[in-house]
C-alpha cells in the first residue's frame, strides 16, 4: 500500500513538473511587445488666437420720428437700398385735445393784446405826426405793437403745429422719415398704423427704420486675455463666416479694448477689425464670423507630434522614449519650444533621425486588420 501511494506523488510530481517547464518555456518564447515609432522632422509652426463675433455694418442709423404721432406710410421694405435724403415713411399728427384748447386759447389772448397794441400805436403815431408826444413814446408804442405782432404769429404758428405737426401743413420734414445715408434697409420694425413716440433729451423714440451702408463691413468679436497681449493694431487677420466656411476675408485690427470683462469666470476683451468685402459675395448683417490672427510662427524647426510626449509625474517636466541599437527604449527629456497643438518645437533632448516611441501598441490584431483595409 505505501509503495503504490509513493509511485502516485511521483507520478503528480513529475506532471505538476512537466507543467511548470512548459509554463516557462512558453512565456521565453512569447514574442517581444513591438511598438511604433516616430522619427522627429522639419516643419514650419505658427500659433494662432481664434475670436468669436459677428459681422456688423460699420456705419449703422436707426431713423426715430421728430414729432409723436402714428405712422401713415411707410414706402420702402427691409432689403431696398436708398440714397441720402429718400422719403422712408410719413407721420400723421394726432393732435392733444387739451394742448389744442390751450393752443387756441393762447391765440385769442395774442389777438387781443395785438388789436390792443395796434389801437395804441396808431393813436400815438397820430399823436406824433401832430408834435404833442415825445419820438420816445411814440417808439415805444410802435414796439409794443411789433412784440404783440410776432407773438400772435407764434402762437398761430404752435396751434399749426400741434394740429398738423408742421407749419406747412404736412410737408415739413417733421413728418417725413429721411434717410440719412446711403445704404440698405435692414429692418422696419413698425407697421403702418402704429404709434410712434419722437426723440427727445428724456426718450430714445421709436425706431421706424434701420440704414446700413453693406460696403463697409467691421468684425467684432472676444478675445481670452491670455492672448489679448499679443495682439496689436493694424495688423492683418483672417475672417471667415458661419455661412461662407469655404471662404476667407482679409481684415485689419483696427481696435483692442482696454479693458477686459469678465464672462463665466474668463476674463474677454472686445476686438474690431475692418473686413475687405469683394462685390460678389452676398453679405448679410449679423453673420456669425471667427478671426484667426497668427500671433507667433517660425519656420524649419525640428519638430514632433505633441501625442508624443510623456511627462514626469513629480517634477511634470516632458520626456520621449528613444529605440537604442539594441531596440530597447531609453528616456531622454527634452526642452520645448512653440506648438500650435498638433506638433511641437524641439529645442534640445532628440535629433533627426531617433526613432521615438509611439504610445499606442502596434498588436498583431491591429496589423491584421489594417492589412485586410489595405
Amino acid at each position: 500500500m505505501n509503495k503504490t501511494v509513493k509511485i502516485i506523488l511521483v507520478l503528480v510530481v513529475v506532471i505538476l513538473l512537466a507543467f511548470v517547464l512548459k509554463y516557462f518555456k512558453d512565456a521565453n518564447s512569447k514574442a517581444i511587445v513591438d511598438f511604433k515609432v516616430e522619427e522627429p522632422f522639419i516643419t514650419s509652426i505658427n500659433t494662432k488666437a481664434v475670436a468669436t463675433g459677428k459681422l456688423n455694418p460699420e456705419e449703422e442709423v436707426e431713423l426715430k420720428p421728430q414729432i409723436s404721432g402714428i405712422v401713415d406710410k411707410i414706402l420702402v421694405e427691409e432689403g431696398d437700398h436708398v440714397k441720402k435724403g429718400d422719403l422712408i415713411a410719413t407721420i400723421r399728427v394726432v393732435p392733444n385735445e387739451q394742448n389744442l384748447v390751450s393752443a387756441k386759447s393762447r391765440i385769442a389772448t395774442a389777438k387781443l393784446s395785438f388789436e390792443n397794441a395796434n389801437t395804441l400805436y396808431l393813436r400815438n403815431k397820430a399823436l406824433y405826426d401832430k408834435g404833442v408826444i415825445s419820438k420816445q413814446d411814440f417808439e415805444n408804442s410802435e414796439l409794443s405793437y411789433f412784440q404783440a405782432k410776432e407773438s400772435l404769429v407764434q402762437a398761430q404758428n404752435d396751434y399749426q403745429i400741434i394740429k398738423l405737426g408742421s407749419i406747412s401743413g404736412g410737408s415739413s420734414a417733421n413728418t417725413n422719415i429721411i434717410a440719412q445715408i446711403p445704404g440698405t434697409i435692414l429692418e422696419i420694425p413698425v407697421r403702418e398704423g402704429d404709434q410712434v413716440i419722437q426723440s427727445n433729451n428724456f426718450n430714445a423714440g421709436t425706431t421706424i427704420a434701420t440704414i446700413a451702408d453693406m460696403s463697409k463691413m467691421i468684425f467684432e468679436g472676444k478675445v481670452d486675455e491670455a492672448e489679448v497681449g499679443k495682439l496689436e493694431e493694424g495688423k492683418e487677420i483672417k475672417v471667415v463666416l458661419g455661412a461662407i466656411q469655404d471662404k476667407e476675408f482679409p481684415a485689419n485690427l483696427t481696435f483692442v479694448a482696454p479693458k477686459g470683462v469678465e464672462e463665466n469666470g474668463a476674463v474677454q476683451f472686445t476686438i474690431k477689425a475692418d473686413v475687405k468685402i469683394d462685390t460678389v459675395t452676398n453679405i448679410r448683417a449679423g453673420y456669425s464670423a471667427n478671426a484667426e490672427i497668427d500671433i507667433e510662427g517660425k519656420e524649419d524647426v525640428l519638430a514632433i507630434r505633441e501625442a508624443l510626449l510623456q511627462y514626469n509625474r513629480i517634477t511634470e517636466k516632458p520626456f520621449v522614449e528613444v529605440q537604442n541599437e539594441t531596440g530597447k527604449f531609453e528616456k531622454k527629456d527634452v526642452e520645448l519650444g512653440l506648438s500650435d497643438g498638433i506638433n511641437v518645437e524641439i529645442v534640445e533632448g532628440v535629433k533627426e533621425g531617433d526613432k521615438i516611441k509611439v504610445w499606442n501598441k502596434a498588436s498583431k490584431d491591429n496589423e491584421d486588420d489594417k492589412d485586410k483595409d489595405e
